[in-house]
């Protein structure tokens, strides 16, 4: 990559080190990754969730249809088998909070994604002379305010499983 000498840099903390960046290698460096990270993230939460959600359906949509036959000894073990099933996936589906996280990380992404393109078209609030330290700061805050709500979701998850 080619980097104007006269192009203006923003040092910028992340991390344990300090980096120098200007427009394009933030840009690409940290903007673009974490786009890419988010939408990532996001779509695998959305994977998992659903999965999850369609196999706890269907296991108790099975155990009424099954309890008509409830006199034979393997529909009882199948209807506890799929009680189990059911119980493992919510605990697990409030343990890991797919949902939560899918559509937080979905929303963070787009936040980003417009915040990029409003930089790109200098549109407002980029409608000014140097707007890059004014772009910094609010893609940094969007994701450290990210990370402060996955954060207390976590500890608030881990309140709940502790007091159970």
């Amino acid at each position: 990559m080619v980097v104007d000498a006269l192009a203006p840099r923003f040092a910028i903390r992340i991390g344990w080190g300090r980096f120098q960046m200007n427009h394009e290698e933030y840009l690409q460096n940290r903007v673009d990754h974490q786009i890419a990270w988010y939408d990532r993230k996001s779509a695998s939460n959305q994977r998992w969730f659903r999965q999850l959600r369609i196999i706890e359906i269907v296991a108790a949509a099975f155990i009424p249809l099954l309890a008509g036959y409830a006199d034979w000894d393997v529909v009882k073990i199948a209807v506890a088998f799929l009680g189990l099933v059911i119980a493992v996936i919510a605990g697990v589906l409030g343990l890991f909070q797919f949902q939560e996280n899918w559509t937080s990380y979905r929303s963070t992404c787009e936040a980003l994604k417009q915040e990029k393109y409003f930089f790109l078209t200098k549109t407002e609030p980029y409608n000014q002379k140097d707007p890059f330290l004014l772009f910094v700061q609010r893609v940094e805050g969007l994701m450290a305010n990210e990370h402060s709500t996955w954060a207390q979701s976590a500890r608030a998850a881990g309140k709940d499983k502790n007091q159970e």
